[in-house]
């Protein structure tokens, strides 16, 4: 008898907290996919696994390698602006799409389709906010969020997270309000 009450109370205890983390597996998936959109053309960009030989990757995309860069930048700017479109929608629906809704690491995805959009930053930075306070959304990225439209407007960055380089010069820290 005591087996079996165990077993039931702990058979119960599993029920519960799998009813607490049941994530919107339809709307994970459809973040991951934004994601992977957002990242695909940072990747040609950026990542020296994907961009070593421009020449095949100009010609697998049906360019000049000097008409490269513009192609990749192009395609990148469609798709941010698209994916932005979708997570407008998605946030109308849902709020913040977070840790509890969609998992780790999804819960991110909104994040860097804002991000890429600098115009809609200051739109979105409370809604961030308020997601990092509640644990939905790493801090760290509230931050770096925060901290970029700072940036944007010209002013010193709070949490020191932004690093820029221009023209083939050194990158350096955007300056910080109070680096200590």
């Amino acid at each position: 008898m005591k087996h079996f009450l165990c077993v039931a109370i702990l058979s119960t205890l599993t029920l519960s907290a799998t009813a607490q983390t049941k994530l919107n597996l339809r709307l994970k998936h459809e973040l991951d996919s934004l994601y992977e959109v957002d990242q695909r053309y940072r990747a040609m960009l950026f990542d020296p696994r994907i961009n070593r030989n421009p020449d095949s990757l100009a010609t697998a995309l049906g360019v000049s390698k000097s008409g490269l860069n513009g192609l990749i930048n192009e395609r990148m700017r469609r798709a941010d602006a698209a994916n932005m479109e979708r997570v407008q929608a998605l946030i109308t629906q849902y709020g913040y799409p977070g840790r509890s809704l969609v998992g780790v690491p999804t819960n991110e995805a909104v994040w860097h389709v804002i991000q890429h959009n600098p115009k809609q930053i200051p739109q979105y930075l409370p809604l961030l906010k308020g997601a990092a306070d509640k644990g939905e959304l790493p801090f760290y990225r509230y931050a770096m969020m925060l901290d970029r439209r700072l940036m944007n407007e010209g002013k010193e960055q709070l949490y020191g997270t932004q690093v820029l380089g221009y023209n083939g010069q050194p990158p350096f820290v955007w300056p910080i309000q109070n680096p200590a």
